[in-house]
């Protein structure tokens, strides 16, 4: 459960506050004045707690991280289907969060450094979770670990980026529970198959190769 904005110090309010400005208007909209105003304090308190508008926007994408972070930690390492709680835990996040979904999306088409920056967070994130993926599931893959991490991010990060228009070509809120299911298994039936299941270098359907990095 999260604290209600009376529960928060000063400087978390404003953090709060600021991601969902952003989310709603982007960075670049959105001055230190509203979001004091939207948290119930003083400008003065964006530049004593933060300095400048780009370190509350630090200080944002900083706390989403570290929620991703903690939502993977909580994962167990052994005993279960790792991609299955991988793609559980990617839909409780997401689908539980407009905000978070509206932030991502924001910063991710920003075409910025600190916009740069927080995708190679995710990136290297996600190049984390591949290696313990591999690991689960045998040891092996026949994937290009170069482009792998950039795959498994885009099936994450796609949907949010591209809601606005994938969802009036579906027939059911995609962010919903059914839809993230069925979302999350097409997912996990890709990764673990490929498309088309077989590698067309070889020849042999579905030939498991030893991880490789280039």
């Amino acid at each position: 459960m999260e604290a209600s904005p009376s529960d928060l110090t000063g400087r978390a309010r404003l953090r709060e506050a600021a991601l969902r400005l952003f989310a709603q208007r982007g960075f670049a909209a959105t001055s230190a004045r509203a979001v004091a105003a939207e948290a119930g304090l003083s400008p003065a308190l964006v530049m004593h707690h933060f300095g400048s508008k780009e370190g509350l926007r630090a200080a944002v994408d900083e706390q989403v991280l570290a929620r991703l972070g903690a939502a993977l930690r909580e994962l167990e390492p052994g005993g279960t289907d790792l991609m299955a709680s991988l793609g559980e835990m990617s839909a409780r996040m997401f689908g539980a969060d407009p905000t978070l979904r509206g932030y991502l999306r924001r910063v991710l088409q920003e075409d910025s450094p600190a916009s740069a920056a927080l995708f190679g967070h995710l990136l290297e994130g996600t190049r984390t979770e591949l290696e313990r993926l591999i690991a689960a599931e045998g040891g092996h893959t026949d994937a290009d670990l170069r482009w792998a991490p950039f795959q498994m991010l885009c099936l994450i990060v796609g949907p949010l980026l591209l809601e606005p228009v994938m969802q009036p070509n579906l027939d059911q809120p995609m962010f919903e529970a059914p839809a993230l299911a069925r979302r999350s298994a097409a997912n996990q039936r890709l990764l673990r198959l490929g498309l088309f299941g077989a590698d067309q270098s070889s020849g042999a359907p579905g030939a498991a190769k030893p991880a490789r990095r280039q």
